[in-house]
This record gives C-alpha cells, sequence and structure tokens, in this order.
C-alpha cells in the first residue's frame, strides 16, 4: 500500500465515520422531539448519545478532510476546505461537502453558546442541521466512492430515509407533552 493509497483509505473511513455520527446525532435530536423512537430508550440516554455524536463528527471530519489534503491523488486544497466550489476537481461533490461542514460547524459552536442566544435564533441555527445533513448526503452521493459497495450503500440511504421519516413524524405529530 502506498502512502496516498493509505491517505485515501483513512479519508474513505473517516467520512464514512463522521456521516455515521452526524446521522445518528441528528436522528437522536428529533426523536427527542417525537413520540416516534419513545420504545428506543429515555430522554436522558437519548439526550447523552445525541450529544456525544454532534461532537464526534468533528474529529472524524477532521481526520476525513486531513487526508485528503495529504492525498496527492485526491486534488484537494487547504481552500477547497473553507471556500465552497472551488475545487477544480468534482466542484459540485467537493463544494457540497465544504458548504456542509461550513453549516456544520456553525450549529455545532451555537451549541456551546445556546444559554446566550435567544431561544428562537438558537432554534433555527440548530435547524441548519438538516440542511447540512442533506448537503453531505449529496456530497456523499456525487464524491463517495463507495456505493459501489452495497453495504454502505444500504446503510448510507437507510439513515437518510430513516432521518426525513423522522421529520416526517415531527412535522405531523409535533413535539411530546413535556
Amino acid at each position: 500500500m502506498t502512502v496516498d493509497q493509505f491517505f485515501w483509505m483513512l479519508a474513505r473511513v473517516a467520512g464514512l465515520g463522521s456521516y455515521a455520527a452526524l446521522a445518528i446525532a441528528l436522528v437522536t435530536g428529533i426523536a427527542l422531539r417525537t413520540a416516534v423512537l419513545d420504545w428506543l430508550g429515555r430522554n436522558r440516554p437519548l439526550r447523552s448519545l445525541h450529544e456525544y455524536t454532534t461532537v464526534l463528527w468533528v474529529p472524524l471530519a477532521v481526520v476525513h478532510l486531513g487526508a485528503l489534503l495529504l492525498d496527492k491523488t485526491s486534488r484537494i486544497a487547504l481552500i477547497d476546505l473553507v471556500l465552497p466550489f472551488h475545487s477544480s476537481y468534482g466542484t459540485i461533490g467537493i463544494g457540497l461537502g465544504t458548504l456542509a461542514v461550513d453549516l456544520l460547524l456553525v450549529v455545532t459552536a451555537t451549541a456551546y453558546l445556546k444559554k446566550r442566544m435567544p431561544v428562537e435564533l438558537w432554534k433555527w441555527v440548530h435547524r441548519i442541521a438538516y440542511a447540512a445533513f442533506a448537503l453531505t448526503f449529496l456530497h456523499a452521493i456525487l464524491s463517495g466512492t463507495d456505493f459501489s459497495d452495497p453495504i454502505v450503500s444500504a446503510i448510507t440511504w437507510s439513515a437518510a430515509t430513516m432521518l426525513f421519516v423522522l421529520a416526517l413524524a415531527r412535522a405531523f405529530l409535533g413535539r411530546l407533552p413535556a
């Protein structure tokens, strides 16, 4: 295995891990607000899992991006990590991933500022995570090289579908009584 192959493999694993952590964070977050997953557990363990995976996606994304920077065949430059749609290779797919990371960083940072922000503003900023997840999903479809693997494809599509179903449940069933 060459150094570039190692970094490419590391980028793939970290990217999939970051996607999984983000999916779990969003699913548990919305599960806290709906009655759909009551059978899964009480609010305290769901909240703990939500908070843990919300933080977990960050180091996995850093490893994903760092490995892509170090992999010479990926052709990702430092500017491509912060400026969406700048990359000369896979401009749309990589740009969507960059935009998703930018949005998720805003959501993650404001999670730490929650007590200092007006509640309604924090809720709206926090909801950006759903758009960021959609962008991450599109990034994975357009730029990911693992979708030919049926297991990876099934897990990725299942996570997105579950989040979509829970979002519909939240929209139509409303919030759990306090």
